[in-house]
Protein backbone atom coordinates (compact mmCIF):
# COMPACT_ATOMS: atom_id res chain seq x y z
CA UNK A 1 0.00 0.00 0.00
CA UNK A 2 1.62 2.91 -1.07
CA UNK A 3 0.68 6.47 0.94
CA UNK A 4 1.66 9.78 -0.12
CA UNK A 5 1.38 12.58 1.70
CA UNK A 6 1.23 16.14 0.00
CA UNK A 7 1.73 19.59 1.57
CA UNK A 8 -0.43 22.39 -1.17
CA UNK A 9 -0.05 25.55 -0.12
CA UNK A 10 -3.03 28.15 -0.23
CA UNK A 11 -1.61 31.75 -0.45
CA UNK A 12 -2.22 35.03 -2.55
CA UNK A 13 -3.51 38.43 -1.33
CA UNK A 14 -5.73 39.05 1.66
CA UNK A 15 -9.76 38.81 1.07
CA UNK A 16 -9.32 36.62 -1.81
CA UNK A 17 -11.46 33.82 -0.60
CA UNK A 18 -8.32 31.30 0.76
CA UNK A 19 -10.13 29.41 3.57
CA UNK A 20 -13.48 29.53 2.14
CA UNK A 21 -12.06 27.40 -0.99
CA UNK A 22 -9.92 25.27 1.41
CA UNK A 23 -12.64 24.61 3.53
CA UNK A 24 -14.74 23.62 0.44
CA UNK A 25 -12.31 21.33 -0.99
CA UNK A 26 -11.13 19.68 1.78
CA UNK A 27 -14.84 19.45 2.98
CA UNK A 28 -13.98 21.65 6.01
CA UNK A 29 -17.38 23.20 6.06
CA UNK A 30 -16.93 25.63 8.95
CA UNK A 31 -18.41 28.96 9.08
CA UNK A 32 -19.63 28.81 4.78
CA UNK A 33 -20.90 32.25 4.47
CA UNK A 34 -19.57 33.51 8.07
CA UNK A 35 -18.16 37.26 7.73
CA UNK A 36 -14.69 37.24 6.71
CA UNK A 37 -11.97 36.79 9.37
CA UNK A 38 -8.48 37.34 8.58
CA UNK A 39 -6.39 34.08 9.07
CA UNK A 40 -3.17 34.23 11.48
CA UNK A 41 -0.55 33.07 10.08
CA UNK A 42 -1.77 29.47 8.86
CA UNK A 43 -4.33 27.30 9.19
CA UNK A 44 -3.97 23.20 8.40
CA UNK A 45 -6.62 21.23 6.60
CA UNK A 46 -5.92 17.45 6.23
CA UNK A 47 -8.07 15.33 3.57
CA UNK A 48 -7.43 11.90 1.88
CA UNK A 49 -8.06 10.98 -1.70
CA UNK A 50 -7.41 8.63 -4.37
CA UNK A 51 -6.15 9.98 -6.88
CA UNK A 52 -7.23 8.26 -10.41
CA UNK A 53 -4.54 6.83 -12.30
CA UNK A 54 -2.95 6.00 -9.23
CA UNK A 55 -3.34 2.43 -8.99
CA UNK A 56 -6.11 0.88 -6.57
CA UNK A 57 -3.69 1.12 -3.99
CA UNK A 58 -2.52 4.74 -3.58
CA UNK A 59 -4.10 6.65 -1.03
CA UNK A 60 -3.08 10.42 -0.54
CA UNK A 61 -3.33 12.82 2.53
CA UNK A 62 -3.17 15.89 1.32
CA UNK A 63 -2.42 19.02 4.24
CA UNK A 64 -3.89 22.15 3.13
CA UNK A 65 -1.94 24.83 4.12
CA UNK A 66 -4.30 27.87 4.10
CA UNK A 67 -1.59 30.51 4.67
CA UNK A 68 -2.74 34.37 5.56
CA UNK A 69 -2.17 36.94 2.72
CA UNK A 70 -0.87 39.29 5.76
CA UNK A 71 2.92 40.62 4.82
CA UNK A 72 3.49 41.06 8.82
CA UNK A 73 3.49 37.04 8.35
CA UNK A 74 6.47 36.98 6.02
CA UNK A 75 9.00 36.19 8.35
CA UNK A 76 7.27 32.80 8.45
CA UNK A 77 6.85 32.06 5.08
CA UNK A 78 9.71 30.14 4.44
CA UNK A 79 8.83 27.84 7.17
CA UNK A 80 5.82 27.01 5.68
CA UNK A 81 7.06 26.30 1.92
CA UNK A 82 9.59 23.50 3.29
CA UNK A 83 8.86 20.33 1.60
CA UNK A 84 5.35 21.85 -0.16
CA UNK A 85 4.40 19.69 -2.95
CA UNK A 86 2.39 22.16 -4.59
CA UNK A 87 0.86 25.85 -4.78
CA UNK A 88 -2.42 27.26 -4.95
CA UNK A 89 -2.45 31.18 -5.86
CA UNK A 90 -5.67 32.52 -4.97
CA UNK A 91 -6.91 35.97 -6.24
CA UNK A 92 -10.18 37.81 -6.72
CA UNK A 93 -10.00 38.66 -10.49
CA UNK A 94 -12.72 41.88 -9.68
CA UNK A 95 -9.66 43.64 -7.85
CA UNK A 96 -7.36 44.91 -10.31
CA UNK A 97 -4.32 45.07 -8.19
CA UNK A 98 -4.19 41.65 -7.04
CA UNK A 99 -3.08 40.45 -10.47
CA UNK A 100 -0.09 42.36 -10.06
CA UNK A 101 0.30 41.06 -6.36
CA UNK A 102 0.25 37.51 -7.49
CA UNK A 103 3.20 38.22 -9.23
CA UNK A 104 5.18 38.52 -6.02
CA UNK A 105 3.80 35.52 -4.44
CA UNK A 106 4.63 33.70 -7.62
CA UNK A 107 8.11 35.01 -7.12
CA UNK A 108 7.98 34.42 -3.48
CA UNK A 109 6.79 30.61 -2.77
CA UNK A 110 6.88 29.17 -6.56
CA UNK A 111 10.07 30.82 -8.54
CA UNK A 112 12.08 30.14 -5.18
CA UNK A 113 11.16 26.50 -4.64
CA UNK A 114 12.04 25.44 -8.32
CA UNK A 115 8.24 23.75 -8.14
CA UNK A 116 7.50 22.81 -11.77
CA UNK A 117 4.06 24.41 -13.63
CA UNK A 118 2.51 21.11 -12.84
CA UNK A 119 2.61 22.08 -9.37
CA UNK A 120 1.26 25.05 -9.46
CA UNK A 121 -2.73 26.48 -9.81
CA UNK A 122 -4.13 29.68 -9.87
CA UNK A 123 -7.23 30.02 -8.76
CA UNK A 124 -9.68 33.23 -10.03
CA UNK A 125 -12.29 33.44 -7.03
CA UNK A 126 -14.91 35.22 -8.25
CA UNK A 127 -16.88 36.56 -4.94
CA UNK A 128 -20.98 35.88 -4.47
CA UNK A 129 -22.89 38.46 -6.65
CA UNK A 130 -19.87 38.92 -8.61
CA UNK A 131 -20.33 37.77 -12.75
CA UNK A 132 -18.33 35.59 -13.80
CA UNK A 133 -16.38 36.07 -17.30
CA UNK A 134 -14.53 33.64 -18.39
CA UNK A 135 -12.56 36.16 -19.77
CA UNK A 136 -8.28 36.23 -20.73
CA UNK A 137 -7.27 37.94 -17.34
CA UNK A 138 -3.68 40.05 -18.33
CA UNK A 139 -1.49 37.96 -16.48
CA UNK A 140 2.15 37.50 -16.58
CA UNK A 141 3.56 35.16 -19.26
CA UNK A 142 5.02 33.24 -16.81
CA UNK A 143 1.72 33.16 -14.96
CA UNK A 144 -0.23 32.27 -18.06
CA UNK A 145 1.61 28.94 -18.21
CA UNK A 146 0.18 27.43 -15.14
CA UNK A 147 -3.23 26.25 -15.28
CA UNK A 148 -5.88 28.71 -14.29
CA UNK A 149 -9.42 27.79 -12.67
CA UNK A 150 -12.28 30.55 -12.66
CA UNK A 151 -14.10 29.46 -9.15
CA UNK A 152 -17.72 30.33 -8.25
CA UNK A 153 -19.13 28.79 -5.25
CA UNK A 154 -22.67 29.70 -5.98
CA UNK A 155 -22.74 28.53 -9.49
CA UNK A 156 -20.30 26.02 -10.15
CA UNK A 157 -18.88 24.80 -7.18
CA UNK A 158 -18.39 21.14 -8.70
CA UNK A 159 -16.62 22.08 -11.56
CA UNK A 160 -13.97 23.92 -8.96
CA UNK A 161 -13.82 20.34 -6.70
CA UNK A 162 -13.39 19.00 -10.26
CA UNK A 163 -10.57 20.77 -11.70
CA UNK A 164 -8.83 20.95 -8.05
CA UNK A 165 -8.88 17.28 -8.26
CA UNK A 166 -7.28 16.64 -11.56
CA UNK A 167 -4.56 19.39 -10.23
CA UNK A 168 -3.96 17.17 -7.44
CA UNK A 169 -3.59 13.72 -9.73
CA UNK A 170 -0.52 16.37 -11.42
CA UNK A 171 0.92 17.25 -8.20
CA UNK A 172 0.70 13.18 -7.16
CA UNK A 173 2.48 12.31 -10.51
CA UNK A 174 5.02 15.09 -10.20
CA UNK A 175 6.29 13.57 -6.59
CA UNK A 176 5.93 9.80 -7.92
CA UNK A 177 8.04 10.35 -11.00
CA UNK A 178 10.53 12.13 -9.21
CA UNK A 179 10.65 9.65 -6.03
CA UNK A 180 11.28 6.96 -8.91
CA UNK A 181 13.82 8.85 -10.18
CA UNK A 182 15.57 9.30 -6.65
CA UNK A 183 15.21 5.57 -6.44
CA UNK A 184 17.06 4.88 -9.74
CA UNK A 185 19.66 7.32 -9.28
CA UNK A 186 20.31 5.61 -5.74
CA UNK A 187 20.64 2.25 -7.72
CA UNK A 188 22.84 2.87 -10.31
Amino acid sequence: MEMFKAKILFIGPNESGKTVLANFLSDTTENVGGEYRPTQGVRILEFESEPKGSGDNTTCEFELWDCSGDFKFESCWPALMKDSSGVVIIFNPDVPSHLKEIETWHSMFISSQGLQDNQCLLIAHHKPGCGVEDKRLPLASHLSRLLLIHSNLEEEPEDVRRAFRRYLENVVNTMSESREREEMSIIT
